[in-house]
């Protein structure tokens, strides 16, 4: 949409459905992120996107500001809740820190004796497929060409080479296709699997984005398999409940041991959602990079650019990686530092060349 609304013309190849791989699997939750400057730079720019872009979404995208509450188990976490309210107060992201009975009067179903938590008002949900087709639909409408059915095999030196034997040439290809490498095995890219469980209805049983602070740690866990409480409302009334993180597993059948360690911990903190109805389990794949930020920007072939590796920010990111990939390509001032996310920052050992 970025590139379309820029003036380029734009070719979209899709052999699948738009929206239905990572987008499909993810909870959609828009949040400023933290765990490092160049992510918290980033991800905080997306949600200013988002904000910005909100009047314009249709229904369907169910852009809800319901906001994020970090739960702290015990003191010792309470101290991270205050060091982020400082991270975020230094660059103008509003927050709140919530005591044991704030936290109470904020969400009673969480079990007594939480220490408390930082509410972060302004973070939001949306509908991710629905999100992923609303931008699609912009760009056609700005004079995109969507080209579906008919699996790219190779991209480089200005042509997409397609499976039916065609070929597409370009001044410039963005490659964003998660955790498929297939078009450029030089970079290095691995699948996390994650799982999801979404419930029956029960309106006002959760009213805000619920992560427990322990979720960075989880997330940051390179090989071990982790599960962390992380509750999100919907607009129908439902229930998100996850997540969890798996290393070595590509299979997407659920893994009734993580699935259960993942509900379990779900109960640590809300022990009633043992008593709700699930109406479907799922998993997906987040793309990680080695140094967990996305890859944006040129890579060695001067007509290849990345847009890739998001990992479980894929939703929040979007807006603003489409903002920095475009000003890649008309060579414009950027917002934010490109910087870190440069795909020569992760490139393996072999030339890109070879």
């Amino acid at each position: 949409m970025e590139c379309a609304r820029a003036g380029l013309r734009v070719g979209v190849v899709e052999p699948r459905v738009p929206g239905g791989a990572a987008s499909a699997a993810g909870m959609g939750h828009v949040v400023v992120m933290d765990d490092s400057p160049a992510q918290l730079a980033l991800s905080r720019y997306g949600r200013e996107l988002w904000q910005k872009m909100r009047a314009a979404l249709p229904d369907s995208v169910e852009y809800e500001q319901r906001g994020t509450l970090w739960v702290a188990a015990d003191g010792e976490e309470m101290q991270e809740v205050y060091a982020k309210q400082a991270t975020y107060t230094s660059i103008g992201v509003s927050s709140q820190v919530l005591d044991e009975k704030a936290l109470a009067q904020a969400e009673p179903e969480l079990r007594k004796g939480l220490a408390g938590g930082l509410l972060v008002p302004e973070d939001a949900v949306v509908y991710p497929p629905a999100a992923a087709r609303y931008f699609l639909d912009e760009a056609i409408a700005l004079g995109a060409k969507l080209i579906r059915g008919v699996r790219p095999v190779e991209a480089a030196k200005g042509i997409v080479r397609l499976q039916d034997g065609s070929a597409l040439s370009a001044g410039s290809i963005v490659i964003a296709t998660g955790v498929d490498t297939s078009l450029v095995p030089w970079i290095t890219v691995q699948p996390r699997k994650g799982h999801l469980v979404i419930t029956d209805r029960y309106p006002g049983f959760v009213h805000h984005q619920l992560v427990e602070l322990g979720y960075l740690k989880s997330a940051h866990k390179l090989t071990a398999d982790s599960v962390a409480f992380n509750v999100q409302p919907r607009q129908t009334g439902q229930l998100l409940i996850g997540s969890s993180r798996q290393y070595g597993d590509a299979e997407h059948d659920v893994d009734n041991k993580i699935l259960k360690q993942m509900i379990d911990r779900a109960c640590e903190y809300m022990p009633r959602i043992r008593d709700l109805s699930a109406i479907r389990v799922w998993t997906g794949f987040r793309a990680a990079t080695p140094n967990k930020l996305p890859l944006i920007g040129p890579t060695p072939d001067p007509t290849v650019f990345l847009a890739m590796g998001f990992e479980g920010l894929g939703i929040t990111n979007s807006p603003a990686a489409a903002r920095l990939l475009a000003d890649h390509l008309l060579q414009r001032e950027s917002a934010i530092d490109r910087d870190p996310f440069l795909p020569a920052h992760v490139f393996r050992g072999e030339s890109a060349h070879a």
